[in-house]
């Protein structure tokens, strides 16, 4: 163990906080020592056999490298299941949580058999939470990536739900008469960091996770918004809902886009930090 710490802050005390470092440890010792809580803070004399070193230093020397721990591990909890993640699709965040919290809760107070779309889904998460949370429901999910719909099966499979994958470009999509007035939900984290504010995200991100998933044009940073908002005028029953994650700093623009469609009820909402985060939209 020694040894392993010594190297730990070697190579990471000159690229991370202190905080963010014990937090490392404890995920590798966890997943590549097969180490407890307890464990972890009891045995400081443990001796590991080499090949369980040379996992932890070359772990280590990723987190150096800016490579996010999520991928190094090859898995990440989200909404209280275990993800499979690649550099294939985004890492799920806490703030996409809040999101299907939201979806989930009011699915609740729709009769049984919803029929639900995840629109740029990635890893899945989002998806495979819905069906969980929602067992009678039907899902589908469609991605651009075929490397993130690889990602996506497997997480289905490993966390036991069934989702209707598909590869579609969501830009060059135009719906036929079995999609019309054919959808309870439509839900989707499209891409919305502008390139002009690439500079500003943290090199973890930046140069490990798909761009395609992250970034949009400058002179059309809404561009998914309107799309998808077009498609859901098209394809939602009558009452069916549609919901976004939004860039925060574009709230208020996302929200008069919105608007400017015919549905009855577009809300804002904000997410734990009280940043703009939801948008919700009935039809």
């Amino acid at each position: 163990m020694q040894r392993y710490l010594a190297y730990l802050h070697q190579r990471l005390d000159p690229v991370y906080p202190s905080m963010e470092i014990g937090s490392f440890s404890r995920l590798l010792l966890r997943k590549l020592a097969n180490m407890s809580s307890v464990q972890i803070y009891s045995d400081k004399d443990r001796i590991f056999p080499d090949e369980t070193l040379e996992k932890l230093i070359s772990a280590i020397d990723r987190l150096a490298r800016k490579e996010p721990v999520q991928y190094i591990l090859g898995e990440t909890e989200f909404g209280g299941m275990t993800f499979q993640v690649g550099p294939g699709a985004l890492i799920p965040r806490p703030e996409t949580e809040e999101l299907v919290d939201l979806i989930s809760t009011d699915i609740r107070s729709k009769t049984k058999g919803v029929r639900i779309l995840d629109i740029g889904t990635g890893s899945g998460c989002i998806a495979v939470f819905l069906a969980k949370a929602a067992p009678e429901s039907f899902v589908s999910a469609w991605d651009i990536s075929p490397e993130a719909l690889e990602i996506a099966k497997q997480n289905a499979a490993n966390n036991s739900v069934e989702v209707d994958f598909r590869l579609i470009d969501i830009l060059a999509f135009a719906p036929e008469n079995e999609h019309k007035s054919a959808l309870d939900i439509i839900v989707s984290n499209p891409p919305y960091v502008r390139y002009s504010d690439a500079t500003e995200m943290e090199a973890n991100v930046l140069e490990h996770e798909p761009h395609v998933a992250l970034f949009v044009e400058n002179m059309d940073p809404l561009l998914f918004y309107r799309k998808i908002s077009e498609l859901a005028i098209e394809m939602l029953k009558p009452g069916g809902a549609l919901y976004f994650e939004i860039n925060s700093q574009m709230g208020t623009e996302t929200f008069e886009l919105v608007k400017t469609f015919p549905f009855s009820d577009v809300r804002l909402l904000q997410d734990i930090s009280g940043k703009d985060r939801i948008i919700r939209a009935i039809l």
